[in-house]
C-alpha cells in the first residue's frame, strides 16, 4: 500500500439513487430538529414557540460510509423540510471549514439556495435540480429551502476540512433569507431578537 493510502478504506461502489435521494451503502444519518438551531433565526421567540410546538425536524443528512478524515471525499444527501420561522426560511446550521477547502453541492429535488459568507462579502446561488453550487475555500455556507417541497442536495467535501458551526453563530452569514409574496428575498443580517 502506498504511503498516502488511508487504511482500512478499500475501493468500493456507492449507488446513487437520484430519484429517491439515497446513497447505498448508507453511513450515519443526522437529524436536526428546531431545538438544535438555537441562535440561528432572527426571531428568538418564534424559534422558542416552534420548539414548544413539537420541535419539528428541519433537516436530515444521510451520509455514505466514507469517513471524514484527511484525503477522503465523503458524500452526503441533505433534505431540508419546507417551512419558515417568523418568515425566515428553514435552513441548515451553516458552517465554516477550519481547514479551508472547497466543496460542491448538487441540487436534486425541490427549490433551494446556497448562502455563502467570507466574513465581508455575501454570495447567493439559486439551487434547482441539476445545479452544482461550488463553495470556494474560506467561505462559510448554509443551504436554505425556499420552496414548498423538501429540498434535497448531494454534497461532496474533503473529509479533513472539519465543520465549525460556532463561526456562523459568531459572525452570521451576511444575509438572512425571508419568504415574500413573490418567492424569497435576502435581507441584511441582524442579530436575533
Amino acid at each position: 500500500m502506498t504511503d498516502f493510502a488511508t487504511p482500512p478504506i478499500a475501493p468500493f461502489a456507492i449507488q446513487f439513487d437520484a430519484d429517491a435521494a439515497r446513497l447505498t451503502p448508507e453511513g450515519p444519518t443526522l437529524v436536526r430538529r428546531m431545538s438544535a438551531l438555537e441562535g440561528l433565526f432572527a426571531d428568538h421567540q418564534a424559534w422558542e414557540a416552534a420548539v414548544a410546538d413539537g420541535d419539528p425536524i428541519v433537516y436530515s443528512v444521510q451520509s455514505s460510509p466514507v469517513p471524514e478524515v484527511n484525503r477522503e471525499l465523503p458524500q452526503s444527501i441533505t433534505t431540508i423540510e419546507p417551512g419558515t420561522t417568523a418568515g425566515e426560511f428553514w435552513m441548515t446550521k451553516g458552517h465554516q471549514h477550519p481547514d479551508h477547502q472547497g466543496e460542491i453541492y448538487l441540487a436534486l429535488h425541490g427549490t433551494g439556495g446556497l448562502l455563502m459568507f467570507d466574513g465581508e462579502e455575501t454570495a447567493w446561488l439559486d439551487m434547482t435540480p441539476g445545479t452544482i453550487g461550488y463553495i470556494p475555500p474560506g467561505w462559510a455556507h448554509r443551504s436554505v429551502n425556499v420552496g414548498d417541497d423538501p429540498y434535497k442536495f448531494l454534497a461532496v467535501y474533503p473529509g479533513g476540512a472539519g465543520h465549525d458551526y460556532g463561526w456562523v453563530l459568531e459572525h452570521g452569514m451576511g444575509n438572512r433569507v425571508y419568504s415574500t409574496a413573490d418567492g424569497h428575498e435576502l435581507r441584511p443580517f441582524t442579530a436575533r431578537a
